[in-house]
């Protein structure tokens, strides 16, 4: 028996019609499916409703994969691809994959020569670099900062350095935002870059790049809005 693919299907960076924001053929692909590991059982069935799926929700089967998972449960999420059904994997934004514990599914399914095949479909980190206008040859991907706030700034010190020779992109949840950008301003030079990528994709998207000293004139606020931070 020919074992099944797993399919990593983007979701939306938000609140927005996914035909906006995520390739069609992703639609296509869900008609045949039944089985999913999800980070977020409620947001995946809401997503697969959105992108009218024909099959009734409450039939398909949701493998949840979040903190909460237990390690020892991940290889039994595969049984159905390894029996030859196709599956799909949904983050909770974005890319499967990306900054998600989607990367743990992805990494069995290659031991158990199972095929990943990777759908179009809206990334913050890249979409954030390519409006930035910083390097898009050399970055780094540092995911959250520290929660203590003296490991937080020397995190930051540690990136600005490093942002004359590669992009330095990073993130915090949403509710720090704005004690993130505080600690940058007070920490990094003058003439150093920073692009703010607040709610990519959404009506109320903001990108904006200047240095720091024109920062310190800006007001923005980015209390509790999905928002990527870029050094360069």
């Amino acid at each position: 028996m020919s074992k099944g693919k797993i399919y990593l299907i983007p979701t939306t960076l938000g609140d927005t019609n996914p035909l906006q924001v995520v390739a069609a053929p992703v639609a296509d692909v869900i008609k045949n499916i039944h089985h999913y590991i999800v980070e977020n059982e409620k947001h995946a069935r809401r997503y697969l409703r959105k992108l009218d799926i024909p099959q009734p929700i409450d039939t398909l089967t949701l493998y949840p994969l979040n903190k909460h998972t237990a390690p020892e449960d991940l290889p039994t999420y595969l049984k159905p691809a390894l029996n030859g059904e196709n599956m799909g994997v949904i983050s909770e934004a974005g890319c499967p994959g990306v900054a998600d514990p989607g990367s743990e599914i992805v990494r069995l399914a290659h031991e158990k020569n199972i095929a990943v095949v990777p759908l179009v479909g809206p990334s913050s980190i890249l979409l954030a670099l390519m409006a930035s206008g910083m390097n898009g040859q050399q970055f780094a991907f540092h995911g959250y900062l520290p929660k203590d706030r003296k490991e937080r700034i020397r995190k930051l010190r540690e990136m600005e350095k490093a942002a004359g020779r590669q992009t330095q992109l990073f993130m915090d949840t949403p509710f720090r935002n704005n004690h993130v950008l505080e600690d940058l301003l007070q920490t990094c030079a003058p003439t150093t870059r920073l692009c703010i990528a607040a709610d990519i994709t959404l009506p109320s998207e903001y990108i904006k790049t200047q240095t720091i000293q024109q920062w310190k004139k800006t007001t923005v606020n980015l209390h509790k809005r999905p928002c990527i931070f870029l050094l360069g």
